[in-house]
């Protein structure tokens, strides 16, 4: 990853330097850098949604929103942690007395505790193409659109909805799922899981995959025809999509599932 830059915004003017970051004037952050093909913008969030598009040249541009109504703001701050495989960004909010210290980390590494603090921030990130992009938060729903790359979107209360020319995943609990994949083969699973929502998940024409779907409270249906060692029910759903190949897994609770072709 090369050229990295960070950017503190306030009403009066803007300061960038490569590979430092420069401390908020304001209640706004925001970070802009290159990263190489295949490598990811990671967004990690605990309070607040993330939404991503395309970019409209060759660099990922991040911006993180501050708000809050009893907590302060400037307590909760924005780091990006640059790494082989791209940069990780976080919100990492003040550490809760007793507890091991927060800290931005990639991946399923770090620590992200609030302790009833408030700050919510929005994160809003152009990603240019061949960029992966993976979010997670906790409270908040995942918007991204018109992609290029692999997609990873995690939260636990709220919505997630996707678009890209790639693979992807999404999981919530308290929310719906609505993805729309451009590559649905290879061997690399593709999974969609909530608890408490619906899954709509649109797939290539001539996409191949081992499909299984579940749901307790709801229906199942699917645009493709199954063939192979099939399972044909109202809230479960197994088969062949295609040559088979790459596992596809729907599951959820309290919802209904849908496979759509593109």
């Amino acid at each position: 990853m090369r050229n990295s830059t960070f950017v503190a915004a306030s009403a009066f003017c803007a300061a960038a330097v490569v590979g430092a970051a420069v401390p908020a004037a304001a209640e706004d952050w925001s970070w802009a850098g290159r990263l190489a093909p295949g490598q990811a913008v990671e967004i990690k969030g605990v309070n607040g949604e993330i939404t991503a598009a395309p970019a409209t040249g060759d660099r990922v541009e991040v911006t993180a929103v501050k708000r809050a109504r009893r907590s302060d703001p400037a307590e909760v701050q924005i780091k990006a942690v640059e790494h082989a495989g791209g940069v990780t960004i976080c919100a990492v909010y003040p550490t809760p007395e007793g507890k091991e210290p927060n800290d931005c980390a990639p991946g399923e590494g770090g620590r992200m505790s609030t302790e009833n603090n408030d700050v919510n921030v929005r994160f809003t990130v152009r990603v240019p193409a061949g960029v992966r992009f993976v979010a997670r938060t906790v409270n908040g729903g995942i918007e991204a659109e018109g992609l290029n790359a692999d997609v990873v979107a995690r939260t636990v209360n709220g919505d997630v909805q996707l678009s890209t020319d790639g693979r992807a995943e999404a999981e919530t609990v308290n929310g719906s799922v609505t993805a729309t994949v451009g590559q649905a083969d290879g061997t690399q699973p593709l999974t969609f899981k909530t608890v408490n929502g619906s899954i709509e998940v649109a797939l290539p024409q001539a996409a191949s995959a081992s499909l299984r779907a579940s749901t307790v409270n709801g229906d199942i249906q699917s645009d493709f025809p199954l063939h192979g060692d099939t399972r044909i029910s109202r809230r479960a759903l197994s088969g062949t999509i295609g040559s088979g190949g790459r596992p596809l897994a729907l599951d959820t609770v309290n919802g209904s599932i849908h496979i759509r072709r593109r």
